[in-house]
C-alpha cells in the first residue's frame, strides 16, 4: 500500500503488527469516507512517550505525552457544528496529501491495559481517529464530537470491532496539532 508511509522511531513497535493494523484502519476509514486509498498519502510516526511529549510541546505548547497527534496537510473544517467538512483537495499529481499522524506506544498500550481492551483494537481505533482528524473532523464541540464518534463506531464496526464509546474510554488525549509548515516527518 503506497497510501501509508510508516516511520518506526521506537523499536518497541516492531513487536506489534503495526503495518497490518495501520493499513487496515487507514483503508477502512478512507473507503468509508468515499476516498480511494490509492489516491491518498499519510505518514504514520510510531514513537514513544518521550518523543510524542516533545511533539506535543513543539506544536501545541503542552509538554506531556498523549496517545495520538495529527497534522492535517489541508486546513478543512466543517461549515457548521455537527456537519462534515468538505472533501480534501487533490494535488496537481492527482494525489491527496492528508498529513501526518504520530502514535505513542507507551500511552496507547497503557490506555488499552487500563480499559481492559486488546491493544490491537485500541490502536486501530486511534488510527481511525487520527485519519478522521486529517480529514477535518474534530471533537471540540458536542455536535462535532457526536459526528466524529459516530463515524468511528461505524468504521470500527465494519472492521468487526466493538463500539469503543460503549464503555467509559473516551479518547481523552487525542489531539490535532495546528497546521504547521511541516509535520514531524518533514512533509507538507
Amino acid at each position: 500500500m503506497d497510501t501509508l508511509d510508516i516511520v518506526i522511531e521506537a523499536p518497541i513497535w516492531e513487536a506489534m503488527p503495526l503495518t497490518a493494523l495501520a493499513n487496515g484502519a487507514v483503508t477502512a476509514t478512507l473507503h468509508h469516507m468515499g476516498l480511494d486509498p490509492d489516491d491518498c498519502e499519510i505518514t504514520l510516526l510510531a514513537c514513544d512517550d518521550t518523543r510524542i511529549a516533545e511533539l506535543n510541546a513543539d506544536f501545541r505548547g503542552k509538554p506531556t505525552p498523549t496517545n495520538v497527534l495529527s497534522w492535517p496537510a489541508q486546513l478543512v473544517a466543517p461549515p457548521s457544528e455537527g456537519k462534515p467538512p468538505p472533501a480534501p483537495e487533490t494535488g496537481f499529481d492527482g494525489m491527496i496529501e492528508l498529513g501526518d499522524i504520530a502514535l505513542s506506544y507507551d500511552t496507547c498500550v497503557c490506555e488499552a491495559v487500563e480499559s481492559g481492551k486488546p491493544v490491537e483494537e485500541h490502536l486501530t481505533h486511534l488510527i481511525v481517529h487520527g485519519v478522521l482528524h486529517l480529514l477535518g473532523y474534530d471533537h471540540e464541540t458536542d455536535g462535532d464530537a457526536a459526528l466524529m464518534e459516530g463515524l468511528e463506531v461505524k468504521i470500527l464496526g465494519n472492521l468487526g470491532l466493538d463500539d469503543p464509546y460503549n464503555a467509559d474510554d473516551k479518547i481523552t488525549g487525542a489531539q490535532v496539532a495546528p497546521l504547521p509548515e511541516t509535520g514531524p516527518n518533514g512533509r507538507h
